[in-house]
């Protein structure tokens, strides 16, 4: 199966096609210009380039939030527009689980998916790797540094002492933009983590076609951006009244 994948939740933006989970050609792009301006470009570049005509597409996956607003509504009306004029499915899946898929670790280690959310928050999620298979441990959601802390220290498993004098806990990968932001608070909290490298810290088309491949279908017209939480101009229009009923 052919798939086309799109990923504009943040700062970056890439598109990959994979045949199955074999990657043929990804595109990836850190220059901060208007997601709008380069996702399209992108892709269509990237299938010429690979001899490949949008007509052979099987299947069109987008990344569907969390991340910035203005990105994942980019991105979504783009997957949806291709899926739509292609009379092809359409798969949306969680940024923060396609970023576990990208990221592959031993058993035991708990991936963070973290992306700066603002506001003293981030978008999380938490898996783990069992065999060739990804368990999500949590939903996708927004919370703060010092409650995904505590949600940390309450998952860590913690093996017979080594010599009778040290504890083993379980770290914990942190993916993202979120990253650094998270490893500089839990150190100080004495929270074991470690960063990923930094070819797999970043959100990517290819994860996305990964975590596409263990989801579902849908018809274009169902497909439905998440954000977690109000952006900040309903945020402002909610504490204005604007719209409010008497």
């Amino acid at each position: 199966m052919l798939i086309l994948a799109l990923e504009s939740s943040a700062k970056p933006a890439s598109v990959a096609v994979c045949s199955d989970t074999e990657l043929l050609g990804q595109y990836y792009q850190n220059s901060g210009l208007t997601h709008s301006r380069t996702l399209l470009a992108m892709a269509e570049s990237l299938l010429k380039n690979l001899g490949i005509s949008v007509a052979e597409i099987d299947l069109v996956a987008v990344s569907r939030g969390p991340g910035s607003f203005t990105g994942v509504r980019i991105g979504v009306a783009a997957a949806k527009g291709l899926a739509w004029s292609l009379d092809k499915p359409i798969c949306g899946v969680s940024t923060l689980e396609a970023m576990g898929y990208q990221a592959p670790e031993p058993g035991g280690v708990l991936l963070c998916p973290v992306m700066d959310a603002r506001r003293s928050q981030v978008y999380n999620a938490l898996f783990e790797w069992q065999g060739d298979t990804l368990i999500r441990l949590c939903e996708d959601r927004a919370i703060s540094l010092d409650e995904l802390s505590s949600d940390l220290r309450s998952r860590y498993k913690r093996p017979a002492p080594v010599n009778n004098n040290s504890e083993l806990v379980t770290p914990c990968l942190l993916i993202g933009d979120g990253a650094n932001i998270c490893n500089d608070f839990f150190s100080a909290e004495g929270v074991p983590s470690r960063i990923a490298p930094e070819l797999v810290r970043w959100q990517t088309a290819y994860g996305v076609a990964l975590a596409a491949l263990r989801s579902e279908p849908v018809a274009a017209v169902d497909l439905e951006p998440s954000y977690l939480r109000p952006s900040q101009a309903e945020r402002e229009r909610g504490a204005s009244g604007i719209g409010a009923r008497g």
